[in-house]
């Protein structure tokens, strides 16, 4: 990776002026009138990875939705960037770069030409030295001239991570970025996350990886009926448990 365009934050005139930069009390998510999970209360800073854990069905895509404003509140209060959130709002969508898992792609342009795409309409500094970083970090360098039909399924999960880390963002929001990557590609995906941090962004993540969390996260939200905040020890515990 190369330190100088990776993460390519938004300048600090564009940011907005409030923080934390999520901050949620007491929100109760899920749908119609039904709650998936308890309510849950946790804030986000800049130089913070927060990671919703938990077993399958508990909640945790849907508690991500609901902070992005993808998803109304059932109650409780959620803000973002200070604001309550709208998918609309330029200045939101201009900050927050997310990765949902919901994969869409230019089918007439290759690899690199979406990358490139993608990079030149959030106005990158330099996207040719940003798409070279990301084909070689992702190992897509061999398939830069492929369409996406051409790729295999891991192969597009890998473009789908390489087009939201290309863009410049306040808040990068994936959910479950690690799946139907291989091993050497999720500590790939671990080290963008902690120079992401270190650099002073933030991330707002799901994971089913323990790996990925115990590498990344600063801490951790366990999402259930008794939906709280832990330390990472004690999230990465209970996700092992889970999977047994």
């Amino acid at each position: 990776m190369t330190p100088s365009t990776h993460p390519p934050h938004l300048p600090a005139g564009v940011r907005e002026a409030s923080r934390p930069l999520v901050s949620v009390q007491d929100l109760s998510v899920g749908y119609g009138q039904v709650a998936v999970c308890g309510p849950a209360t946790f804030s986000l800073t800049e130089g913070e990875v927060l990671a919703l854990v938990g077993v399958n069905g508990a909640g945790k895509s849907t508690l991500l939705r609901t902070v992005l404003g993808l998803l109304p509140p059932l109650s409780g209060q959620v803000r973002l960037m200070g604001r309550v959130p709208d998918p609309r709002r330029a200045s939101q969508r201009a900050a927050v770069a997310a990765d949902l898992g919901q994969e869409s792609f230019f089918l007439a342009l290759t690899v690199a030409e979406h990358l490139g795409l993608v990079c030149y309409g959030h106005g990158v500094p330099d996207p040719a030295g940003t798409v070279a970083d990301l084909l070689e970090d992702l190992e897509l360098g061999a398939l830069a001239g492929a369409l996406p039909e051409e790729l295999s399924s891991g192969q597009r999960r890998r473009l789908a991570l390489a087009s939201v880390l290309a863009r410049p963002r306040t808040l990068l929001v994936l959910d479950e970025p690690e799946h139907r990557l291989d091993r050497p590609t999720r500590q790939t995906l671990v080290d963008y996350l902690v120079e992401e941090r270190d650099c002073g962004g933030a991330v707002l993540m799901v994971s089913h990886d323990p790996e990925v969390v115990r590498g990344a996260a600063t801490r951790t939200v366990l999402v259930g009926q008794d939906t709280r905040e832990v330390d990472v020890a004690e999230g990465v515990r209970a996700m092992e448990e889970g999977a047994r």
